[in-house]
């Protein structure tokens, strides 16, 4: 590969040049004979990194999934193009399910009581908390271990079972519509008009680190955003700019964004 350190320096800037040297070391296992290669799961900003390392690699292909439409944590294999087997990406979901009376546990008490035993974010997907549950996609090679491991979320007693993939039921997103006008297209004025927040608090958001463009960093309050792109700032969710739709007489831009809570 001819830029490989060209383009580990370049998702270094982002904070992702170490993810970036395993899809490339991925990719260079496959294009030394290897029929395909997984990752571990990893945010949406990892699908960015893979095809730029596909576009750098001659002859491979990717495929990525994270267990249902629209997760948000996948898992990328490299493939060889001649390979004609199925690709297994090795997820799996397993049912956690506890007294329904104890409504409060969320998607952090159960994250946390998993990484106490040891295991790594990489090798959980989406975690899903339904009424008195919730449906954890995981590594399929960990699944006995959490089975016979994870007995307790704090103080509450879980069991945990196997489910079909097909069983999974995907949360539903509630979807709250912007459509405002802005003088450009900033990052902290479209942020601003998408979360409902202060020009202020935004840039706060952004100097802290909190606040990504399309799962990275943010490059600062005047990064220019376009169509498509979409934000994220911790704590409040994401929203994509879903379409520009003109500009007035004065020169303000009209702006759809989808606000996903």
């Amino acid at each position: 590969m001819k830029d490989k350190e060209k383009l580990i320096r370049y998702f270094e800037a982002s904070g992702n040049g170490e993810e970036a040297r395993r899809m490339i070391d991925l990719a260079e296992q496959v294009q030394a004979g290897r029929p395909y290669r997984v990752t571990d799961f990893m945010s949406p900003a990892g699908l960015v990194i893979a095809d730029a390392v596909k576009a750098n690699f001659g002859g491979i292909n990717i495929i990525s999934s994270g267990g249902y439409e629209g997760a948000e944590r996948l898992r990328v294999a490299f493939v060889d193009p001649h390979f004609q087997g199925t690709v297994d990406l090795q997820i799996a979901v397993l049912k956690v399910s506890w007294d329904p009376r104890f409504r409060l546990l969320t998607h952090r008490d159960v994250l946390g009581s998993l990484m106490g035993l040891g295991i790594d974010r990489t090798h959980f997907g989406d975690i899903i908390v339904t009424s008195g549950g919730a449906q954890v996609i995981v590594d399929a090679t960990i699944t006995d271990f959490v089975i016979q491991n994870f007995t307790k979320i704090a103080m509450v007693t879980v069991t945990v079972s196997r489910m079909e993939l097909s069983e999974l039921q995907p949360k539903e997103e509630k979807i709250k519509e912007v459509r405002t006008t802005v003088a450009s297209m900033r990052l902290d004025s479209i942020a601003s008009s998408g979360f409902s927040t202060s020009r202020t608090k935004v840039v706060e958001a952004i100097k802290a680190g909190l606040v990504q463009v399309n799962w990275q960093s943010a490059k600062g309050p005047a990064q220019e955003v376009k169509e498509g792109d979409i934000i994220s700032l911790r704590g409040r969710g994401r929203m994509q700019i879903e379409s520009i739709t003109g500009t007035s007489k004065k020169g303000r831009i009209g702006v759809h964004l989808k606000r996903f809570m």
